[in-house]
């Protein structure tokens, strides 16, 4: 009887332990790459995602595919097009499509499937949420939608040839780099007679149809996707059988991570330094990201503080080097732009404090000792504190307001705060930040007179020739650095924690929302 009870005990445990592979499917036959995300997908749809988070875009970034994928330090490689190239005077980039693309039933990508996705994610009876990426090309208008009686800029010049015609002209590089994380091809042979104000009600989407790297297996909302790799996937098959992606808290990916739980987590196994130490003492590698991902500024409101004289003195006047520290101890470096190291643009600008200089500016600007407000969130109140006492040995003097973000940036855009300490992910295009901050639309700074910077963005966006162009940025750059209407403060990277059972992964790539997972290996 003991010997019985001992026997079925062992199989109720090894029936436990089966169980737990990842919702039910036979993980101990299968390489299941489990993966952990800190916040859910919203939709799995991909043009109707009310957040249009990053966490939603790193799902359909394996479900469906994209025209290329973008490294961290900007650079391209082909994916669902193979190449590409300019044509009309710049107005017009061509996509040579990959032939050996095809759905998950099997069918062909062609370029009339681009093409018909965009045609119908613009109509304007199309309830969907994505429809501004397609602002860009002409025969939109400002909010995507196609425009009656103008040719829309998506057709397909014939199978596996995408012609996209844009309202200003275009390198694709530049368009990869800002949109190709919008732009997905649907299924549009499945959605024959759909009305597009039906689209995002079709059961499709609760078992989508794509042509990425990852095919559909089952969903529990907000919590866990599990994934098959696509065998037949363009640029091969990932090197396992299941993805199993769960939600799990942020606090708990590292641990999870270290207890086996998780083989990987997004967005490239960050880390800090603290936690780093912790990895590293559990036995697991450590990388340094080689991009920065985060840029750091002081924004500053042009109308309250109108002279660029007291805006650069306000400049020399902070040690970016000590700031920098405090925030990314080893980990940045002090900016003189916003142009992200590594990605290929240099500024011709370099950065040193000097407080006499910044009296002199202060000075020269007739500075008359009022008290600026520095709004900063409550993460960033010894930043803000430093700041404080940094600008009172120049003379200038600043009280702190400590709010939540989103307060923090209504009340720049209202004109509410002088100053506010704000960091953003960094790009790999030489307009990343200026080109949406100085626009009618998004004057966040104040600017009295927005025409020298809409001339130097619609120059630098326009010019193909990468000399010129490299000279156009330069020339911007200098014209910023004398106006100063905002502070770059520093750039830092991040760490990334290596998994020891999957090889293969691009960590510092994840912060464009792709993810290589044709390239991952999974090893157990």
């Amino acid at each position: 009887m003991k010997k019985l009870f001992t026997l079925v005990l062992a199989l109720l445990l090894a029936l436990s332990l089966s169980a737990c592979g990842g919702g039910g499917e036979d993980a101990g036959a299968q390489a299941v790459v489990r993966c952990g995300l800190s916040n859910a997908w919203d939709s799995l749809m991909p043009y109707n995602s009310p957040s249009g988070s990053n966490y939603s875009r790193i799902i359909y970034d394996k479900i469906y595919d994209r025209l290329a994928y973008v490294h961290a330090d900007g650079t391209l490689d082909p994916r669902g097009a193979e190449s590409w190239e300019s044509a009309d005077g710049g107005y017009v980039v061509l996509f040579h499509l990959d032939q050996g693309a095809a759905f998950h039933d099997g069918t062909p990508v062609t370029a009339e499937h681009w093409a018909d996705t965009i045609a119908l994610l613009t109509d304007p009876d199309c309830p969907t949420l994505g429809r501004a990426a397609f602002s860009v090309l002409a025969g939109t208008d400002d909010n995507g939608a196609a425009v009656e009686g103008e040719a829309l800029g998506a057709e397909a010049v014939d199978d596996y040839t995408l012609r996209l015609t844009f309202k200003t002209p275009t390198t694709p590089e530049d368009f990869l780099l800002d949109r190709n994380r919008e732009y997905y091809v649907l299924p549009t042979h499945l959605l024959e007679g759909v009305e597009p104000s039906q689209l995002m009600d079709l059961e499709l989407w609760d078992k989508p149809i794509g042509s990425g790297p990852c095919k559909f297996v089952s969903e529990t909302p907000g919590s866990q996707l599990v994934l098959e790799a696509n065998k037949d996937y363009q640029l091969g098959a990932p090197g396992f059988d299941q993805l199993v992606i769960r939600v799990i808290d942020k606090s708990n990916l590292l641990t999870s991570l270290i207890a086996g739980d998780l083989d990987y987590y997004a967005f490239g196994g960050n880390v800090s330094v603290e936690d780093a130490q912790v990895a590293e003492e559990a036995g697991l590698t450590v990388a340094e990201g080689t991009v920065p991902n985060y840029f750091y500024e002081l924004m500053l409101n042009n109308e309250t503080i109108p002279s660029a004289a007291i805006r650069r003195a306000i400049d020399l006047a902070l040690d970016k080097e000590a700031l920098c520290l405090q925030s990314a101890q080893s980990l940045g470096e002090p900016a003189a732009s916003d142009l992200t190291p590594g990605t290929g643009y240099d500024s011709g600008l370099t950065w040193s404090r000097d407080v006499e200089g910044a009296k002199a500016l202060l000075e020269q600007g007739g500075y008359d000792g009022r008290t600026y407000t520095l709004a900063c969130t409550s993460n960033r109140s010894g930043l803000a504190a430093l700041m404080q006492q940094e600008l009172a040995e120049a003379g200038v003097a600043v009280v702190i307001e400590t709010v939540d973000s989103a307060t923090l940036f209504a009340g720049m855009a209202d004109g509410k705060y002088d100053m506010a300490i704000a960091s953003h992910t960094p790009g790999a295009l030489p307009l990343w930040f200026t080109a949406s901050r100085f626009a009618e639309g998004n004057n966040i700074f104040h600017v009295a007179d927005l025409t020298p910077y809409t001339d130097y963005i619609s120059a630098i966006q326009g010019e193909a020739d990468q000399a010129r162009r490299q000279a156009l940025v330069t020339e911007f750059q200098a014209f910023l650095a004398r106006e100063r209407p905002f502070i770059p403060l520093w750039f830092s990277r991040t760490l990334h924690v290596q998994s020891p059972t999957v090889d293969g992964i691009d960590y510092p790539s994840s912060t464009f929302s792709n993810e290589n997972v044709w390239d991952w290996e999974y090893r157990g």
